[in-house]
């Protein structure tokens, strides 16, 4: 799992969260483009994931400056604004109001510029979301798991995620406990 996350900030504002400069590079860009009356300070900064988490619980959407589409921005805000817990595709598809755009949902999610602390790692696969479905299921009628438990089982594919599967599925771990 990643264990040192940098963060970039705009005038003192997050506008990425990542394990690598990748993101810098391309706010950099877009920055270039951009009067130089409109962009005081640009810095990064690395955290530990312990801070990282900490830091989930102290950011409010206002503390972002975030680069992208107006239809990609609504994206991420609907994501900051999740009940902890998992989504599959679909349906976060139609709490967008975009229950025809999975896929250009999917791909706002796969490029959101701020890990953790805008929860895309929530979203997984819709064949997940049937087996947790089935697990519950199974769970009430034997009482073999309970809660948020359920949400552990490493049988569960969590899908892609841009610093690898097991980051994805210990984020989600993490976050599900706070």
């Amino acid at each position: 799992m990643v264990t040192e996350w940098i963060v970039t900030e705009v005038d003192g504002q997050i506008a990425s969260v990542s394990a690598d400069y990748g993101h810098f590079a391309q706010i950099a860009a877009k920055i270039a483009q951009m009067p130089p009356r409109n962009v005081g300070a640009v810095s990064t900064r690395k955290i530990t994931t312990e801070e990282l988490v900490g830091l989930a619980g102290q950011v409010h959407w206002e503390d972002f400056r975030l680069f992208g589409t107006k239809f990609q921005i609504s994206v991420w805000k609907k994501l900051f604004e999740l009940e902890p817990r998992l989504y599959s595709y679909t349906d976060f598809a139609a709490l967008c109001d975009n229950p025809q755009g999975v896929r250009s949902v999917a791909h706002a999610v796969a490029i959101n510029p701020v890990a953790y602390l805008i929860p895309c790692h929530l979203i997984v696969p819709k064949e997940s979301m049937d087996k947790v479905r089935e697990i519950r299921t199974t769970a009430e009628e034997s009482t073999l798991f309970k809660g948020s438990d359920l949400y552990l089982l490493d049988t569960i594919d969590v899908g892609e995620y841009a610093y690898g599967s097991e980051t994805k599925r210990e984020l989600i771990k993490i976050h599900l406990k706070h």
